[in-house]
């Protein structure tokens, strides 16, 4: 077996490895990047990009629907669904280009081959082939895959995301079993395409991690637009035909079976650390979770885990940051703490839903009821949110600040058309734990959506503008 030596070697090249390889070599480290796939990962070629192009194409094709609002004569004569998929990998391709071109130009060693963790002498390695890659450090970034839930065979009329992604046509009538990000994102895409779209999932709540204010506005916009709802539902059975698929639920202790072209199984998504050799290495691993410490170390010497192999929100962005945190770490560096409620959240559906930080069960939890003040501003008062959803059957949301009485922000919480551009100032509120006085002062430009925020931090601040 031929040997080689680096100062790192990260294992796999979605987005936190690829950010885990690039600020290594940034701070003067050799690199290996190992990496059976493509570069960029998941989130780039079957998750978080194509996902949000398809949402797009959703988006243009309610614009030609509803363009008679704003006086544009316009019709919606079909979906190109074949084109929409090309445009898709094209938009896919050309980033990941930009990305291998990087990554390439940092003078980091790209490996191509399925890689396992093992050892040489002090050092920990990654064995690729006849190849062993020796290390100084090992990051271990391997992502995650798509559940499914028991009994259920992933294969024809039975979809995963990534099946979803590649259809040529889109399905006169779907099933998404799940009601979480992926599933309503999906289910929101479809329907602005022309499905009847019905979402089956067994808790009470749509995106059940979300503020209850959030979640039920999603679920009053959804059953608007014309998606059915069967929450608390649990699946019972499912069955694939030739031409149809067909899905049977309990709820309350009565039975019914829905009908459809397909059933998208969308109930989350699984960490990939199997066969790895985490544990031979002496990486200890929970529920398929890689453990580590507050600083991403594993209970192996020297091997750090980031990303989704890391119990908690799975988001690209956190994955990202990860690499980086971890990077900088190895470099004797001191980057700020990392904590989960600061990442930023944004479910790209419509309505969108945005939020960072603490929800307003959560704070209460936290702090009690007699310390915690919250405040809801109406988008429908809002010029630029009626411009931008005018003949939207999805009209209004609202911006929603959760904060201690007197004391700093610790929850925003937003649901509209394009909010999650938004959320980034919600974030800089929360991490920087502002006070609602040290931000009502602060003015936003007029026409946009983002003075609701600032009116709800006027009304915290016990001067609201526009609202009582």
């Amino acid at each position: 077996m031929s040997s080689h030596s680096f100062d790192l070697v990260v294992l796999g090249g979605g987005s936190a490895g690829y950010a885990a390889a690039l600020r290594a070599a940034e701070l003067g480290r050799s690199v290996a990047l190992v990496e059976q796939d493509r570069l960029g990962g998941t989130c780039l070629h079957r998750g978080c990009v194509p996902t949000k192009a398809l949402l797009h194409t959703a988006e243009v094709a309610d614009g030609v629907r509803h363009a008679a609002a704003v006086g544009v004569r316009a019709s919606l004569d079909g979906i190109d669904a074949a084109a929409a998929r090309a445009w898709r990998e094209k938009v896919v391709a050309g980033k990941h280009r930009g990305l291998t071109s990087l990554i390439r130009s940092r003078g980091i060693t790209v490996v191509d081959g399925r890689g396992t963790l093992t050892s040489s002498a002090e050092r920990p390695a990654v064995a690729v082939g006849d190849d062993l890659f020796v290390a100084d450090d090992v990051v271990v970034a391997t992502g995650a895959v798509s559940r499914s839930i028991p009994g259920l065979a992933l294969g024809g009329r039975i979809l995963d995301s990534e099946a979803a992604l590649a259809l040529d046509e889109v399905p006169e009538r779907a099933i998404v079993l799940g009601g979480g990000v992926i599933g309503v994102e999906f289910a929101s895409a479809w329907r602005s395409l022309g499905a009847e779209v019905t979402i089956v999932e067994a808790l009470d709540h749509l995106i059940a991690n979300e503020d209850p204010s959030s979640r039920a506005a999603l679920e009053k916009a959804y059953r608007r637009r014309g998606i059915t709802l069967e929450l608390g539902a649990r699946v019972s059975e499912v069955s694939a035909g030739a031409d149809s698929v067909s899905l049977t639920f309990e709820r309350d202790g009565s039975s019914s079976t829905l009908d459809a072209d397909v059933v998208l199984a969308a109930v989350g998504r699984a960490p990939v650390t199997d066969g790895l050799g985490l544990e031979a290495a002496g990486a200890r691993t929970e529920r398929g979770f890689v453990v580590v410490d507050e600083a991403l170390r594993t209970t192996a010497p020297h091997v750090w885990a980031v990303g989704d192999i890391v119990a908690g929100p799975q988001l690209a962005h956190r994955g990202f940051r990860h690499g980086i945190f971890v990077a900088e770490t190895i470099a004797g560096e001191a980057p700020s703490p990392l904590d989960d409620a600061l990442f930023p959240r944004v479910t790209y559906s419509s309505p969108e839903v945005a939020s960072v930080g603490l929800t307003e069960p959560q704070a209460i939890a936290a702090h009690g009821a007699e310390r915690v003040v919250a405040r809801e501003v109406p988008l429908a008062g809002n010029a630029k949110s009626e411009i931008v959803s005018a003949g939207s059957p999805v009209r209004g949301g609202f911006a929603k600040v959760v904060a201690l009485d007197g004391g700093p922000i610790l929850g925003v919480h937003l649901v509209g058309d394009r909010v999650g551009e938004l959320i980034t100032e919600g974030q800089l509120a929360v991490a920087w734990e502002a006070r609602a006085d040290d931000l009502a002062p602060l003015i936003h430009a007029h026409p946009t959506q983002s003075e609701a925020l600032g009116e709800a931090f006027l009304a915290l601040a016990g001067s609201p503008l526009h609202t009582t």
